[in-house]
């Protein structure tokens, strides 16, 4: 059982690791920095399946890293609909 959760929330990050590389493979700055901020939103989901199975026998250590990846996550959400709202200077905006 304590292998479960952080099993699903790594499945979770694979999503946001395959839009990260279908999204980036344009060649404008813009596709890439959308492509990287889903990376590291992957990056994010699967650090945080990695720390909560590490810390599956301390609760204190659980709730940090469940808190640390709610944060961590949203800030990057943040961030990605900052940059799609700035758009590209390639293409103007309608």
């Amino acid at each position: 059982m304590d292998v479960l959760a952080p099993l699903i929330i790594a499945a979770t990050g694979v999503p946001a690791l395959v839009i990260a590389g279908w999204s980036g493979r344009d060649d404008s700055d813009h596709a890439r920095g959308t492509g990287l901020r889903w990376a590291l939103i992957a990056l994010s989901m699967f650090a945080g399946a990695l720390g909560l199975y590490l810390a599956s026998g301390n609760q204190r250590a659980m709730y940090a890293v469940v808190i640390a990846l709610v944060v961590a996550v949203n800030v990057l959400g943040v961030s990605l609909v900052l940059h799609l709202r700035r758009g590209s200077k390639q293409a103007p905006r309608r």
